[in-house]
């Protein structure tokens, strides 16, 4: 997929398919996210106590293409789109891989926000999670 460099395999469990047998929309939430865990992960790559401090999602927005299907091939691709002082997006295309070629499935994009758990508050985006980011977008 042009312009995303991180790409996750997800694996189609029969639980998500519904009564039309296709994967649920709502299962396309869970998807991304583990697909932002992987990239977060891949790009920050910081050992980060998640019970002190970390990131929560504020808002997300999924564009459906084609139907998902239990024995489809299914990988996220995910990048980071923006950054901001305490927020930064990112951006999902969720995709089947059908004879050697990627079918578009669905977008997405991900307001993900910095949290301060001890606090309970918002959180300046850290400057070396910020810099790890851009610097993985900018690997060839």
């Amino acid at each position: 997929m042009t312009g995303f460099k991180h790409k996750t395999p997800i694996q189609v469990r029969f639980k998500d398919i519904d009564a039309l047998g296709h994967v649920n929309n709502a299962n396309h939430l869970s998807y991304i996210e583990l697909a932002r865990v992987h990239y977060f992960n891949d790009a920050v790559g910081m050992n980060i106590n998640w019970s002190e401090e970390g990131i929560i999602l504020a808002k997300a927005t999924i564009d459906y293409k084609m139907p998902i299907l239990l024995n489809d091939k299914v990988f996220v691709y995910t990048r980071c789109s923006r950054t901001g002082n305490k927020s930064f997006d990112l951006e999902y295309a969720v995709v089947k891989e059908e004879n050697g070629k990627d079918v578009l499935l669905a977008t997405a994009t991900t307001v993900m926000v910095c949290f301060n758990y001890r606090t309970g508050s918002t959180m300046l985006l850290k400057e070396e999670w910020k810099n790890k980011m851009l610097d993985y977008e900018k690997q060839p």
